[in-house]
Formats: structure tokens, sequence, C-alpha cells
């Protein structure tokens, strides 16, 4: 039965190797002379007694466009990676079976529903964690000076931190996680519609809305968010960005180069008694005369309460993410025997 489900997915697999091999000789070919930048930027030796923005702006900006391209195509290949083996590996692996009603056949060779279903779901589930892995390795490898030298950059975004929309899920092993748990979503989702292309669409269509929620909504509160109160002083408020606050609200972002690469999660101005506070209640503020609002803003000693996520915490949030992922895979998988078991697909 093993080699009868390897034989069916070697079209899979031989395409995942092939593009495997390029990626990796792309990388192994330009990596040293990437490294050799970043060595020779000066970066390294000012992480440790900061002013990194000058060396880490003129890093980025001798990059070219080579590397830029090469680094978003990694990074979207691997963010699409898991939606691809969800659904055009898993969701036809039985479907096409249910179609062709060749599952009938497998069953009467003396093979029992638990090995056949076994066989198919242990084969496709570890080629798709291994192509996963090795894809998320060798990029993560690649683009560590990108990595460390981006958020420092001038003009970067929540696009280059680590803990990121971008970044987190195409580094570590989270893609792992992601690949078990789209193999086993598009096995039970072809399980239970057993037809090829709805199975195929309600993957991705689920597969997809899980990956745009999550790290909006589920990420963030994986770890309770470190919190850092900042007071509102004449030296940083002329500094200060106006933002969107809670509730609509206009809020003063005091510029802090002791955050850089951490995960702003929110952030709210308060009072000295702690009250939320809006900046355009303040009479001085709602003119063109930003001296005049500066100065009646530092008499007022506000402080601004930041929720965020340390970059520190990078490991903890992939395994844990890793780890939930792969626990709803195994969910799945585990509802996918009993189904079989219980005699539903005859």
């Amino acid at each position: 039965m093993i080699r009868l489900s390897a034989l069916q997915f070697r079209a899979q697999a031989a395409a995942a190797a092939a593009a495997l091999a390029v990626f990796a000789v792309i990388l192994a070919a330009t990596g040293p002379h990437l490294f050799g930048l970043y060595d020779s930027s000066g970066i390294p030796a000012c992480q440790a007694h900061g002013n990194c923005l000058p060396l880490a702006t003129s890093f980025v900006t001798k990059l070219g466009g080579f590397y830029p391209v090469l680094y978003f195509t990694g990074a979207g290949f691997l963010l699409l990676a898991p939606a691809i083996i969800g659904t055009f590996w898993a969701a036809p692996l039985l479907t096409r079976e249910f179609e062709a009603g060749t599952f009938q056949l497998a069953w009467t060779q003396s093979v029992t529903r638990t090995r056949w279903l076994a066989a198919k779901l242990g084969l496709g589930a570890l080629t798709a964690m291994a192509t996963a892995g090795l894809f998320s390795l060798a990029l993560t490898w690649w683009s560590g000076p990108i990595d460390t030298a981006a958020p420092f950059a001038k003009g970067n975004s929540i696009t280059f931190l680590r803990l990121g929309f971008v970044l987190f899920p195409t580094r570590g092993i989270t893609p792992i996680g992601y690949a078990a748990f789209a193999f086993a979503l598009g096995v039970t989702t072809g399980m239970l519609i057993r037809r090829t292309v709805p199975a195929m669409a309600a993957t991705l269509a689920t597969f997809l809305f899980i990956q745009i929620a999550w790290p909006i909504w589920v990420r963030p509160h994986l770890i309770p968010p470190a919190r850092k109160f900042v007071a509102l002083t004449p030296a940083n408020i002329p500094g200060a960005e106006l933002a969107v606050g809670p509730g609509g609200s206009t809020i003063l972002v005091p510029h802090l180069p002791g955050m850089t690469g951490d995960w702003i999660i929110s952030t709210q101005n308060t009072d000295p008694a702690g009250r939320p506070f809006n900046v355009n209640t303040v009479s001085a503020c709602q003119g063109n005369t930003p001296q005049a609002c500066n100065n009646a803003l530092s008499r007022l000693h506000l402080r601004d309460v930041i929720a965020y996520q340390p970059a520190s915490r990078f490991w903890a949030f992939q395994w844990y993410e890793t780890g939930v992922f792969l626990a709803v895979a195994l969910v799945l998988a585990g509802f996918c025997f009993w189904w079989t078991g219980r005699g539903r697909l005859g």
C-alpha cells in the first residue's frame, strides 16, 4: 500500500524536489555575496551601541533590484506553498479515489481502511512538511542579513518585523506547521465533499481565510503582550506622530528607537489619572499652530501606554504557533480515521 501511494504521489514529489533544487541553487549562488555586503556594512558592530539607521539604510539601498526581488519572491512563495499543498496535493488525494471508485478495489485486496488512509495521509503529510521545512530553512539562512538590517533602515514597517505578517510565516519552523495543517485540511475537505473541484475550492478558501485572520486576531495574543509606559515630555512631543487610537481618537505616538523590531499591538494616550486622552480635545491643537499645541500638551503630564510583542519572542511564537497548527492537523487526521472507520465512504 505504501508503494502504491508513493507511485500515486510521485508527480507532486518530483515537482517539489525540482522547485527546491532550483531555489537552493539560486540562494547558494547569491548568499555569499549578500553576506559579504552585510559583514562590510558595519551593522553587526553598530547593534552594540545603537545608531544603525544610516548603516542599515545604506546597506538596503546597495542591494539594488535583484536581491529585493528574490527576497520578496521567496517570501511570497512560502506564503502560498501551504495553500498550494492543501489545494492541489491534499484535496484531490481522496476525491480522485471516490470519483473513480478505486478505493473500493483497494479494500478488497486485503487492505484495511485504516491502512489505506494511513499510507496516503502519512506519505503525503511527511512530503508536505519536508518540502515546506527545507524551503523555509534555505530562505531563513539566505535572508538573515536583510531581516536583521531592514527594521533599522529608514521607512521600515510591519513588513520587515520578524513577528510581522510577511516574515514570521515564512521563517523558522512555522511553514512546517502550516503545511501539515493545509494537507490535513485538504484531505478532510475532500473526504467530506467527495468532489475534486469543490473540495479544492473549499480548501483554498478556508486556508486563505485562516492565513489572513490568524495574524490579525490570534497571533498577537498567543503570548500576553508586554506593556511600556512612556511619559510625553517637551523633549519627545515635537517628534511624535499623530495616529488614530481606540474609538477613532487622535493620539500622539513618540519615536522609540529602543523598540526597533518590536511589534506594536496598540498604543493609547492617558492622562495622569489613567483615563484615555484624545489630543483633539485640546483647543490649541485644533488650529495650525504646532508649537502652541506642543506647549499645551507638555503641560498636561500625559503618557503613552504601549502594548507590544518584543522581537526577542520570535522563537517562542514560532513554537507556539507551530504547535497549534500541528495539533489541529492531528485532530483533522483523527477525524478522517474515525470517519473512514465508521464506513462513511462506501
